[in-house]
């Protein structure tokens, strides 16, 4: 598959946006809240559940999903999980607790890519991720990698920008320019069938739309590049976007303006909760499903020796 995203420069602009990240990331720390919610289920002691041991926390950003997750299970070893290092370090300085406490356990940091995790099979209990999967152009490949790294009956919980995001961003430079300047991102409706296909148990999907107004195009601009949030298509134009292109798309952006004086920004949202499946459950592979048995369940017989 050629690749729809070029995954150096995603690293490079959420290292560069570490340190102003947070102050400008509200809708982010909105669907993180939501997304939390979702944990509650799990510290319900009508299911008997032991609480989780190993809690990942992939495209953790700064950390604060990562300290919540560690305020919340403070026995269980949270892991943070980023592409991008200059993010690993606005984490570590977030998630290094009080300083009273040395024997506090602290999240683990580890910079990875989500297609590779560096993680060993069925050893995570809560795969946690907040707004990190937009980046990711082969949904399946890494639906099968989340499949592999957690339990059975582990929690796959995450959230995804959707087609809508900045539509009428798209549409504004569209109108000036024929190269991509905005990222395209999966429909729920794909988000759904890879996770069927990874052979995740009972997902459920939801969507969010939020609608966030600026007083003109640069200052939209100016927020994405405070969050890192830049348009990381391997087809992008690679040079600066020339001033008569801008005023072009500011122009065809003007005309979206609304009854209260904003120029509107749409956010669509994807929520997915899914289960990991018991060992030997099928995955979808080119339509077909395929059973990997593991191999401390087949049973050898030596030669000579009787049937069991």
């Amino acid at each position: 598959m050629k690749p729809l995203f070029d995954h150096r420069q995603v690293s490079r602009a959420f290292s560069r946006a570490a340190g102003g990240y947070a102050s400008a990331a509200a809708l982010q720390r909105e669907v993180s809240s939501r997304l939390m919610e979702s944990l509650d289920y799990l510290d319900d002691p009508g299911l008997g559940r032991a609480p989780p041991e190993v809690v990942v926390d992939l495209g953790a950003g700064p950390g604060h999903g990562t300290a919540a997750l560690q305020k919340r299970w403070p026995k269980a070893q949270v892991l943070a999980v980023d592409l991008a290092l200059g993010m690993l370090a606005e984490a570590r300085r977030n998630t290094a607790g009080p300083r009273f406490n040395p024997f506090a356990r602290k999240p683990g940091l580890v910079c990875a890519d989500a297609r590779a995790l560096p993680l060993r099979d069925r050893s995570v209990d809560v795969l946690f991720s907040n707004l990190c999967l937009q980046w990711v152009e082969d949904l399946p490949a890494v639906f099968a990698g989340f499949r592999r790294v957690l339990k059975p009956e582990g929690l796959l919980l995450l959230s995804t920008f959707g087609p809508g995001t900045l539509s009428e961003l798209r549409e504004a430079f569209a109108a000036a320019d024929e190269a991509p300047h905005v990222s395209l991102f999966p429909a729920i409706g794909q988000f759904g069938d890879a996770l069927i296909e990874a052979g995740f148990k009972d997902p459920v999907l939801d969507r969010d739309e939020f609608r966030l107004g600026h007083p003109d195009l640069g200052h939209l601009m100016r927020e994405l590049r405070t969050i890192g949030a830049t348009n990381a298509m391997a087809g992008r134009r690679r040079s600066l976007t020339g001033r008569a292109r801008f005023a072009r798309a500011a122009e065809a952006y003007e005309a979206m303006r609304g009854g209260d004086g904003q120029l509107p920004a749409t956010w669509e949202v994807i929520y997915a909760q899914a289960w990991g499946p018991p060992p030997g459950a099928p995955i979808r592979v080119g339509g077909v499903d395929e059973v990997q048995v593991p191999l401390d369940s087949i049973k050898v017989r030596r030669r000579g020796q009787p049937p069991a």
